[in-house]
C-alpha cells in the first residue's frame, strides 16, 4: 500500500547549521506515527521541513502520491497537511470563537467548517464553555487544546502534533491524551512529538527513534519496549548518562 506521507533522504537545516541528515520516514493511510529521542536533533525541525517552514536542501517528501517537496506553507495546509507546532502561537486578544473560525480560512477548509466546529467543542468542552474569553486568559493546557483545535478546523487530512503536553500537569496530560486518542480514532493520521515513549505508544502504531537528524531506530507498538530498555535507548547501555 502507497504511503499517505514518505519522507526520503531528507537534509534541512538552518543557514549553514545542517539538522537532518537524510531522514525517511513514512506514514500510512489512516496510521499514527510517534517521533522522540534527545532535544536538539531534529524532531521539530522535521515537522517544520514537511510543513514547507523549512525548506530541504535534498531528499523528497511525497504526499498522498503528490511530490510536495519545497511547495509554499499555504499550498502545503491546503492539501491536508495540518501542522500545529510547539508553543503559544495563539493570537491573545482573539476570542475562542474567533481564532477556531479564523483557522477555517482555507479554501478546502471553509467547507464544513460550522460541523467541525461544533465537532471541536464536543472534543474540548472546556473551550465551548470558554468561547467568548480571550486566548491569552486561558491556562496552558487550555491553549494546548485551542490550538490542536485550530488544526483541526483546517479539515487535516494528516495531522502533525509537536509536543502537545509539553509542561502540563498529569491530569491535563491524561484529558489532552484521550482527546488525541478520539482524532485518532476518527481515523485522521498523526504524527506526534513526545519524550513519554508510553505515553506514544498508547496513542501510535509506530515510533521512530531520531537523534542527529537521522532515524536510528523503527519500534512496532506490538513490540514495545520495556522500561529497561526505555533507558538504554536514550542514555546508551548503562541506562545512565
Amino acid at each position: 500500500m502507497m504511503p499517505l506521507l514518505d519522507v526520503k533522504d531528507v537534509q534541512a537545516g538552518y543557514g549553514d547549521m545542517r539538522v537532518l541528515h537524510g531522514l525517511s520516514l513514512h506514514v500510512g493511510p489512516q496510521e499514527s506515527i510517534g517521533l522522540f529521542g534527545p532535544n536538539g536533533h531534529g524532531k521539530t525541525t522535521l515537522l517544520k521541513t514537511i510543513s514547507s517552514l523549512v525548506r530541504p536542501t535534498a531528499g523528497s517528501i511525497t504526499f498522498d502520491g503528490t511530490d510536495i517537496t519545497g511547495r509554499k506553507p499555504p499550498a502545503i495546509v491546503e492539501a491536508g497537511l495540518i501542522h500545529a507546532p510547539q508553543g503559544n502561537t495563539l493570537f491573545g486578544n482573539m476570542r475562542i470563537a474567533e481564532t477556531l473560525e479564523l483557522a477555517a480560512f482555507s479554501k478546502r477548509a471553509s467547507t464544513g467548517a460550522q460541523r467541525r466546529l461544533d465537532d471541536v467543542y464536543a472534543l474540548f468542552p472546556r473551550l465551548a464553555e470558554r468561547k467568548t474569553q480571550l486566548a491569552k486568559t486561558l491556562s496552558g493546557g487550555e491553549r494546548q487544546m485551542l490550538s490542536i483545535g485550530c488544526a483541526l478546523m483546517c479539515a487535516p487530512r494528516l495531522l502533525m502534533l509537536d509536543e502537545p503536553t509539553l509542561g502540563l500537569s498529569p491530569r491535563l496530560k491524561e484529558e489532552l491524551g484521550a482527546a488525541i486518542g478520539e482524532i485518532s480514532k476518527s481515523g485522521v493520521p498523526l504524527i506526534v512529538v513526545e519524550q513519554d515513549i508510553e505515553f506514544l505508544l498508547s496513542l501510535t502504531d509506530r515510533l521512530y527513534l531520531v537523534e542527529h537528524g537521522l532515524v536510528v531506530r523503527e519500534i512496532d507498538r506490538a513490540s514495545a519496549p520495556d522500561h529497561e530498555e526505555v533507558m538504554r535507548l536514550y542514555f546508551g547501555e548503562g541506562g545512565t548518562h
